[in-house]
């Protein structure tokens, strides 16, 4: 399992996540939390986003110093519940453009159903990190990173806020050159597909929705 997805341990992640699987933890706290788990998780799974040197001049001498290269990063959150980690990762990288897949979980054969689908143009030189809170069966995740790949990105990242051992196994073996982050792998899947013991709907706790 540890080299199928990176878990970040970070005290503070661990801790907000305690708060967003209490049963009685509101809404409003909820979509707070996520984003502020969304922000910590952003800065690991941007880690290794490629620099080159630049010649810039500070009040006091000129001097080489990094800076991103290449075309601008893309989020692309998997509706509805991917849109609450958005936010926090363009605060850390105003300038990413943000494409959207529509999928729902079919309730009978727990398989992804796509609805819709916008990505920015010319997609083939960026970077993507595809972004939902929960990596359950591993269907809709799998099948929205398909997708993407038929745009050629130069790279895709998976994040996550939890995971089940079944989705990241059957995630792997779709994608097995796709890393994926998390803040945590769980027990299991229930037989209604829901991670155990998991923080409940992930999309209704950000939403208020049932």
């Amino acid at each position: 399992m540890d080299d199928k997805i990176t878990v970040i341990n970070h005290p503070l992640i661990q801790h907000k996540l305690t708060l967003m699987r209490r049963r009685q933890t509101s809404t409003a706290k909820f979509r707070s939390l996520m984003s502020e788990v969304a922000l910590l998780l952003g800065y690991e799974v941007t880690r290794e986003l490629p620099l080159e040197m630049q010649t810039i001049e500070t009040p006091l001498t000129e001097m080489e110093a990094p800076h991103l290269v290449g075309k601008k990063l893309v989020i692309v959150p998997i509706l509805r519940a991917g849109i609450g980690l958005v936010d926090s990762l363009l605060h850390l990288a105003p300038s990413a453009r943000v494409g959207h897949i529509g999928l729902y979980r079919d309730p009978e054969t727990l398989e992804p159903v796509e609805y819709y689908l916008k990505v920015p143009e010319k997609m083939h030189d960026r970077d993507v990190i595809v972004v939902d809170p929960m990596l359950a069966t591993g269907n809709s995740a799998a099948e929205a990173v398909a997708r993407i790949k038929e745009f050629n990105p130069r790279s895709i990242k998976f994040l996550c806020l939890l995971a089940a051992p079944e989705g990241v196994d059957h995630f792997n073996d779709v994608h097995p050159d796709v890393p994926m982050y998390t803040a945590a792998v769980d027990e299991k899947l229930n037989e209604k597909g829901y991670i155990i013991p998991g923080l409940g709907d992930a999309g209704d706790r950000l939403y208020g929705t049932k």
